[in-house]
């Protein structure tokens, strides 16, 4: 039975409470593994099938991986539990690291989800971000951080543009698979025309073989996955994760070379704070991979300046259709209804002269 109250003024008696807290810091580091692993079967799949975008198969935004970012970031997000040493103090940052990478590999992976849950999954992604932002603000102003307050500033920055990209790929993402749709359904259709007219001299199997060619070229080329992961937007976000991999090696560096003076004493996650920290650097490392194809990919081809309008293009489309569209919701008050649509216009107006800009 354990003690509850205790001490001579029948107080809580709160000494057993951090006894379960190194059981704690063994489940962040096995849900960062679980993250390490499914981005490495990701890019282990792209490889084998030769695909230079790195779609977003096994890793991607939903409810699974939410919960596994969550986990993950967990001692990022603990405003109170003491983190003294060094390694305690990078084990924070480099949670905070892990969720850009995670960012910007998993934004292609809007381009497969259906219309009715990019919206929920992004509101959820938002909600995450600012949370783990108002957390890491409230330890750098306590002091729970006392270390690499530069480093969290620059990764609070990164997570915002992040956060604003997949915003931006989410608006698009439904005029962009509308488009592609339409104009896979009409290469198909002039491909088959190609295929009846050609002369009956030709051998059956290199017809074929011409046909299958043509078909696996469409296919990928029609896929809102290989237009996100080859548009500018995953440059940026390619360029974003770059420099918080850079952040956290230049934090782990310092953190061993240079010996600056830190406080004594032990988190209560103990030994842990050591395995979390190496399996977040393992997968913010495995994270950067599929980014980094993506960037070399982008410069290797031929699509990047037209890829960039036509991104554009879908985000205006689709901010044009949310505005004249009438709102789902319905008010028995004919003033709040009208209120409420003017606010909307006015809003996605805005958003309409900041992206002509």
């Amino acid at each position: 039975m354990v003690q509850i109250c205790g001490g001579p003024d029948g107080g809580l008696y709160d000494k057993s409470f951090t006894n379960p807290m190194p059981w704690i810091g063994i489940y962040v580091a096995a849900a960062t593994m679980a993250c390490a692993i499914l981005i490495a079967l990701d890019v282990l799949d792209a490889v084998i099938q030769k695909k230079t975008w790195f779609p977003c198969k096994f890793f991607s935004l939903n409810a699974t991986s939410f919960t596994l970012i969550g986990i993950g970031i967990k001692f990022s997000a603990d405003i109170n539990t003491p983190m003294p040493r060094n390694h305690d103090q990078l084990a924070k940052l480099s949670g905070t690291i892990l969720m850009c990478t995670l960012m910007g590999k998993t934004i292609p992976s809007l381009g497969t989800t259906e219309n009715k849950e990019i919206f929920v999954n992004v509101l959820a992604l938002a909600i995450l971000v600012i949370t783990l932002i108002v957390d890491i603000c409230i330890q750098l102003k306590t002091g729970a951080i006392y270390k690499f307050q530069t480093e969290h500033v620059i990764v609070i920055c990164l997570m915002l543009l992040l956060l604003a990209i997949v915003t931006s790929v989410g608006i698009a993402v439904p005029a962009i698979k509308r488009h592609l749709e339409m104009k896979y359904n009409i290469e198909h259709r002039s491909s088959m025309i190609r295929a009846s007219d050609e002369t009956t001299e030709n051998l059956v199997v290199e017809k074929l073989r011409k046909d299958l060619a043509r078909m696996w070229f469409l296919a990928h080329t029609s896929s809102p996955q290989f237009l996100i992961g080859r548009s500018a937007l995953s440059l940026t976000s390619t360029t974003i994760c770059l420099f918080g991999l850079i952040t956290l090696l230049e934090a782990i560096t310092r953190a061993h070379t240079f010996s600056p003076k830190v406080c004594s004493g032990q988190s209560s996650y103990k030994w842990t704070t050591s395995f979390v920290l190496f399996s977040q650097t393992i997968a913010v490392g495995v994270g950067s991979i599929a980014p980094l194809c993506r960037f070399v990919g982008i410069f290797n081809s031929e699509l990047l300046a037209s890829e960039t309008k036509l991104v554009e293009n879908y985000w205006l489309e689709t901010l044009e259709e949310l505005r004249d569209c009438s709102l789902s919701t319905r008010f028995n008050n004919q003033y709040l209804s009208k209120l409420a649509h003017d606010v909307k216009r006015w809003v996605l107006n805005l958003l309409f002269f900041f992206s002509k800009w």
